[in-house]
């Protein structure tokens, strides 16, 4: 086992409405609530045998977990103070929809434990609202960051994207600008994806529009990054910045850099050592086997040395910290400047990375191309 402390990922399927972009497992009927969390909390008290480390993350996502009750999201927590060890100061993250939240509910989930708030508010322009299928307004999402506030939370997040046809630069720019205006200690840019199966892919393979070109992209992303950056932020990760390190996701930070972490809920996925699994993406099936009494896991697979190897460069890759090449090395036993010395010249030269303090780091262009760096 790993001796970083893991983290604990929930997913919560149900959402009353589903976006057109959205991928994740989620659905609509929301009456089966009750049993979801009667069978997460028999997975908790069977899940956590492999996990010897205190957790010091939980993080609530889905899904919408707003979606629940006050009383629904305290059984929850309790179930996982009953079933795991949490460190002191554990970071407890809920995302959550802009439309499900007023002052009271902020309230209670302050009280319950919740420190972290992510808002899942995506733009500020009604428009692109609408062609991602969002359920909230823009006057929700301004009452819920400024509810969120009040209610006592230091640490909140919004998650926004780009690259949305109906949305030019200059509409983008102005998101930004409104969401700095909220002074949170997290933010999140997501570049508009086409996943398949989703009402959206269907409607450009129809016609219907056509995304962004890939040096569009590229201005958005180059865009986003200047003006956070200008207004105190720091580019942590190609999707993510923070008002200072204190504020990145200590939970999301887990994912790239190897650390164990537990994932429960339909679809959830888990990692320890060189072994992830991930449980079964069907709501019924997953009532079904904890019913009787065996865990949801779907798949596994054992990564040999060589795919962790070729993660660890993909993962690092993706953040400013880059890679520390002397302990990449001891880990893996090469020295991979020497290996790929052509290759990383090349790219230095063109600006993409840098080698400073014995790490190799990807600038702002190599962080827009990053998916393409991992395979150098």
């Amino acid at each position: 086992m790993d001796s970083k402390n893991p983290g604990l990922y929930l997913h919560i399927p149900f959402c009353l409405t589903k976006c057109s972009y959205c991928s994740f497992y989620s659905q609509t009927d929301v009456s089966l609530i009750p049993d979801f969390i009667e069978a997460l909390g028999k997975e908790m008290e069977m899940a956590g045998a492999g996990f010897s480390s205190p957790f010091d993350t939980v993080y609530i996502g889905g899904g919408t977990p707003s979606v629940l009750s006050p009383r629904q999201i305290e059984k929850i927590l309790a179930g996982i103070e009953k079933s795991f060890r949490l460190s002191r100061g554990t970071e407890f993250t809920l995302e959550a929809n802009p439309g499900d939240l007023d002052l009271s509910l902020l309230r209670s989930l302050k009280n319950l434990g919740i420190n972290r708030l992510n808002l899942g508010i995506q733009s500020f322009d009604p428009q692109t609202l609408a062609f991602l299928g969002r359920r909230h307004t823009v006057e929700e999402a301004i009452k819920s960051a400024d509810a969120a506030r009040e209610a006592g939370f230091d640490h909140i997040g919004l998650d926004l994207i780009y690259g949305v046809p109906v949305q030019p630069l200059g509409l983008w720019r102005d998101t930004l600008s409104q969401a700095v205006a909220f002074y949170p200690e997290h933010l999140s840019c997501y570049q508009l994806t086409l996943e398949d199966d989703t009402p959206l892919a269907e409607g450009c393979r129809r016609g219907g529009f056509s995304p962004p070109g890939e040096d569009e992209l590229l201005q958005f992303f180059l865009t986003t990054s200047e003006m956070l950056e200008n207004s105190g932020f720091i580019h942590y990760e190609v999707s993510n910045f923070s008002r200072g390190p204190k504020y990145a996701s200590r939970h999301n930070q887990k994912y790239w850099d190897h650390t164990p972490y537990l994932g429960l809920g339909p679809s959830a996925h888990s990692f320890s050592g060189s072994a992830r699994w991930w449980n079964t993406r069907s709501l019924n099936d997953y009532l079904k086997t904890l019913q009787s009494g065996n865990l949801p896991i779907e798949g596994k697979e054992i990564l040999t040395r060589e795919q962790l190897r070729m993660e660890s460069w993909f993962l690092a890759l993706r953040t400013r910290k880059g890679v520390h090449i002397e302990e990449f090395n001891a880990q893996y036993g090469e020295d991979f400047l020497s290996y790929n010395s052509g290759i990383l010249k090349t790219m230095q030269e063109q600006g993409h990375l840098v080698l400073e303090d014995g790490h190799l780091r990807p600038t702002r262009t190599g962080l827009a191309l990053a998916d393409s760096l991992a395979r150098i």
